[in-house]
């Protein structure tokens, strides 16, 4: 099937990945569209495994406050340099999971992190694991893998906090 050049690009402002990227993808595709972003999506993933290792010592502390004022989260999310730190992707990003924090009520980033002995489903509990909470479709993970796709360095997050008015964490004294 033949595809135009206002395809190839349609596909990169949707994705963020290269001119060529899009234009292979959409021929590996066959012109399908759909295909050919869940081409690059699966090549974003095999991306970010490769950069996974990589030190990530700068970043953003984001918060999130509710409307309501009664609940909040803070979110540490780190990359390799202060230039994709300052992008609007990954500005997007950190507000996302901060959003999910104060959503979601994760206890864990993931499920590395789970005690042998803990209860409960690692898609509730581990924070790259539970379902977007605005598009139930992609998990957190999804997101990431995306953005570090997008910015071809390593992005991790590194902590997380949420507050609720009322409300104290495991071992607080009231």
């Amino acid at each position: 099937m033949a595809f135009s050049s206002e395809d190839v690009k349609r596909l990169r402002d949707l994705t963020g990945a290269g001119m060529l990227d899009c234009k292979n993808a959409l021929e590996e595709a066959d012109g399908d569209f759909q295909k050919a972003k869940d081409v690059l999506r699966e090549r974003g993933f095999q991306a970010a495994a490769k950069r996974a290792e990589r030190h990530t010592a700068e970043g953003v502390v984001h918060s999130y406050i509710h409307h309501n004022r009664r609940l909040g989260a803070l979110v540490e999310v780190n990359c390799e340099s202060d230039f994709v730190a300052r992008t609007e992707d990954f500005k997007k990003l950190a507000q996302q999971i901060a959003l999910q924090v104060a959503a979601a009520n994760p206890l864990y980033i993931s499920a590395d992190e789970i005690a042998e002995d803990a209860e409960g489903d690692p898609k509730e509990l581990c924070l790259l694991a539970q379902p977007f909470v605005q598009d139930e479709a992609r998990t957190i993970q999804d997101l990431l893998s995306e953005v570090i796709s997008k910015t071809g360095e390593n992005i991790r997050i590194r902590r997380f906090a949420r507050f609720e008015l009322g409300r104290y964490g495991e071992g607080a004294i009231p």
